[in-house]
């Protein structure tokens, strides 16, 4: 696997280098941001969280009778900062989602990530050794790789295109992709044509809004 810098260096559209002539995109996109942002800056858990603080702040003034012009200002503060919070990560969100270009080659699959600092990660298909499925809403969904590798990538460089939880052993994942069942599908096909005497040891669907089962190679 290897890490290359500065995407305004491209050869084409996501990719560090010109493809060789064996070489050819079998499928390129980028997360959708906004279920990126659900998804990976929990943006819609930390709303919950400021709504219940908020609502929480305005229970202790009622109960403390606070001049209601006070009390309208305090809470306006709140709602104020807590807004500004949650644009911020949903910009980080969007910003994530336009500077990350996901590419599948018939030989590898090249991840494009990074806002200030940008790096590109290559993973040989004959590197990948489980492929897991987690469909979201809207059709989207997140793709985490298992790689067999003595080196893995830090599970920091790769964040947020990484498997949650998985911090001692990081599984690059391609995340909130749009039409990922079909992605998935796509990816295990191609797979098997650079691993025709291979089998990966798991294609799994995880069960968080479907129990459908992909397949195993």
């Amino acid at each position: 696997m290897k890490a290359h810098h500065e995407h305004e260096f491209e050869a084409a559209l996501g990719l560090p280098e010109v493809l060789p002539r064996n070489e050819y995109i079998v499928w390129q996109g980028r997360p959708d941001w906004q279920q990126l942002a659900v998804d990976a800056f929990h943006v819609r858990k930390i709303a919950v969280y400021f709504a219940v603080m908020v609502l929480w702040q305005a229970v202790n003034l009622l109960d403390s009778d606070t001049a209601a012009g006070d009390m309208l200002k305090q809470l306006g503060t709140s709602v104020g900062l807590a807004s500004l919070a949650l644009a911020v990560l949903s910009w980080s969100a969007y910003w994530s989602a336009q500077a990350t270009m996901y590419t599948l080659t018939n030989k590898r699959i090249i991840m494009r990530i990074g806002i200030v600092l940008s790096l590109t990660f290559n993973l040989p298909l004959k590197k990948i050794t489980a492929c897991d499925l987690q469909l979201l809403k809207k059709s989207t969904g997140n793709i985490a790789l298992g790689i067999a590798t003595d080196s893995p990538i830090g599970w920091l460089n790769l964040w947020p295109h990484v498997r949650a939880w998985r911090v001692a052993t990081p599984q690059p994942t391609l995340r909130c992709v749009p039409q990922a069942e079909s992605l998935a599908t796509t990816l295990l096909q191609t797979w098997r044509q650079e691993n025709p005497t291979e089998q990966l040891l798991s294609v799994n669907t995880e069960p968080r809004h479907s129990n459908q089962v992909l397949g195993q190679a």
